[in-house]
């Protein structure tokens, strides 16, 4: 730990990181080897870096949700370089990024470190979340539901009202995404949901929905199957991440949709996320 210096990361550490992210795996889109991606957090997040003897061997990011005493703030990447694990990098990360004290959560990958050490940190694993993929030809937008291209801003109001917290920046990148665009999903005249598509190849699909507090537990899984159902990729192949719990989840298996992999959602407070109804992003939730 002694030979641990953190820092905050500023834009020309931007190759040093991904080079962390391609040592462990992490080389698609919308990952630490994306400088979009890394850019859309030094801005509206905080990026550290771990160094030893000048070289970057990993860094971390989070992401705050909301504001004020009840913001949650949310680990975004934690990535360590392969040839230092062990010595205390990540450790020193999380010590850096987070306050204790305060709502956190994040995304476990089922790394065998992984988990002990936001368990250490003071988070509880509570569900898997699931990397769904599938066939959208298999699917049909349920009787009633409408899905409408939106502006950013647009989309971002409606889950301000919904939910009081401000995501117009998250979407804004989202939108810059490969095939990025926003979506209002209405039934009858009233939005129930509102979200980000975009992605690469496989990973395209829905990459956050938010649901109004109208939208009744019937009406959920009809949201996000209007919404994949309503996309026409050239593959006709789709991603959704969802909660296991979530009401979404049985019929798009029924449909034959497949669970590509999946992370363990740990947080401070189980009721950071609904998993019923949540339709996170893994990065930015």
């Amino acid at each position: 730990m002694t030979n641990v210096r953190i820092r905050a990361a500023a834009h020309p550490d931007l190759d040093a990181i991904a080079r962390v992210a391609a040592a462990t795996g992490q080389v698609e889109e919308w990952s630490g080897s994306d400088p979009a991606y890394i850019g859309h957090l030094l801005a509206h997040g905080r990026v550290a870096v771990a160094e030893r003897g000048g070289t970057v061997t990993g860094f971390g990011a989070t992401r705050q949700i909301g504001a004020g005493p009840a913001a949650v703030t949310m680990l975004s990447d934690l990535f360590v370089d392969p040839r230092f694990h062990g010595q205390g990098t990540g450790q020193a990360l999380l010590a850096a990024l987070w306050d204790e004290g305060t709502p956190r959560m994040t995304f476990s990958s089922l790394h065998a470190h992984a988990l002990p050490l936001y368990t250490r940190s003071g988070l509880d694993a509570w569900w898997p979340l699931l990397y769904l993929g599938g066939d959208v030809r298999t699917l049909r937008v349920p009787a009633g539901w409408a899905i409408a291209a939106a502006a950013p801003a647009e989309v971002a109001a409606l889950e301000a009202d919904w939910t009081g917290t401000d995501r117009t920046a998250d979407y804004l990148a989202w939108a810059t995404r490969p095939g990025g665009r926003a979506v209002v999903a209405r039934r009858g005249h009233g939005a129930l949901a509102a979200g980000a598509l975009g992605g690469v190849d496989a990973e395209y699909g829905i990459i956050h929905l938010a649901l109004a507090p109208a939208t009744g537990d019937a009406e959920v899984a009809g949201a996000i199957i209007a919404v994949l159902a309503s996309l026409d990729p050239p593959d006709g192949r789709a991603r959704v991440c969802l909660p296991a719990p979530h009401l979404a989840t049985r019929p798009l298996l029924t449909a034959g949709w497949h669970i590509d992999f999946m992370d363990v959602f740990m947080a401070t407070d189980p009721g950071l996320l609904d998993p019923r109804r949540a339709v996170p992003s893994p990065a930015l939730a």
